[in-house]
């Protein structure tokens, strides 16, 4: 077995989320040196299973094995179908594995990305359930800098008690920017209420959920329902994303689960 190359697929996996756990299989795996192979993982977020399938093949040349892709299959607790996706391992862009469960859940995630040209830029990714690339994975969104989305001043126009302390304002910041769906209190008509909250970029809002999880509507969210279901949006939106926003085109995954859009919020 190749020493080096189990060292680096070790840490590459770790990096990537998953569990120590794999290193034994991962061994046995190589030892075996078959062609490719396949690692199984499970995970329990919550309520939600999610079960990944991690993909390796071997180089032609010598006896190098390559970390190509993992495949996500969400199960959530009162879903009928199941959601899938793969996730493609690049050198330094990859999509972490509670990244990949935030996608799925229909959030957003920021990340340093490197453009085609070679240069870091920092972007926010979702995925695209209304569009599947040729091979079936949904399409992913990136939305640069350049495209306007600013968390913090989006932040600052909401009553929201963590704010006051830099510290926490800090930490709800990058909880956001992880994907997470984020406990916060929300000063309404003088009265503190518990609201969770997450990042919505393409709108250039928050989605914003009261104690029962249930999305806060208004006016400003009611029009971005009407845009979403008129299907004007992505006519809208694909002029300002042309030079922002890109799709993730990648090998096929085994089913095109439908998804639902949930309703849009903005502020309380």
């Amino acid at each position: 077995m190749n020493q080096k190359n189990f060292d680096y697929l070790r840490e590459q996996i770790i990096a990537t989320g998953f569990s120590e756990t794999l290193e034994d299989k991962l061994k046995a795996a190589i030892q075996e040196g078959k062609a490719e192979f396949k690692l199984n993982h499970s995970i329990q977020y919550g309520r939600d299973n999610v079960g990944v399938e991690l993909n390796f093949t071997r180089s032609k040349q010598s006896d190098m094995y390559f970390f190509n892709s993992y495949r996500v299959s969400l199960e959530k607790a009162k879903a009928l179908e199941k959601l899938e996706q793969t996730f493609y391992i690049n050198k330094g862009d990859n999509i972490a594995l509670k990244e990949a469960y935030h996608l799925l859940n229909t959030r957003a995630v920021n990340k340093d990305l490197t453009t085609k040209e070679g240069q870091v830029a920092n972007a926010w990714v979702m995925i695209d359930f209304k569009e599947t690339t040729a091979s079936g994975n949904f399409k992913l969104k990136y939305f640069y800098e350049s495209y306007g989305y600013d968390l913090e001043k989006v932040l600052s126009a909401q009553p929201i008690r963590q704010l006051a302390d830099p510290e926490s304002k800090s930490n709800l910041i990058s909880a956001l920017k992880e994907g997470n769906r984020v406990p916060v209190t929300i000063q309404v008509d003088g009265v503190d209420k518990n609201y969770h909250i997450e990042a919505n970029p393409q709108f250039k809002t928050l989605n914003i959920y009261d104690s029962n999880m249930q999305r806060v509507i208004n006016r400003q969210s009611r029009t971005e329902k009407q845009s979403v279901e008129q299907g004007q949006s992505a006519k809208q939106e694909s002029s300002k994303e042309r030079q922002t926003v890109a799709d993730d085109d990648g090998p096929t995954v085994s089913q095109q689960p439908k998804a639902k859009r949930r309703k849009q919020a903005q502020t309380v």
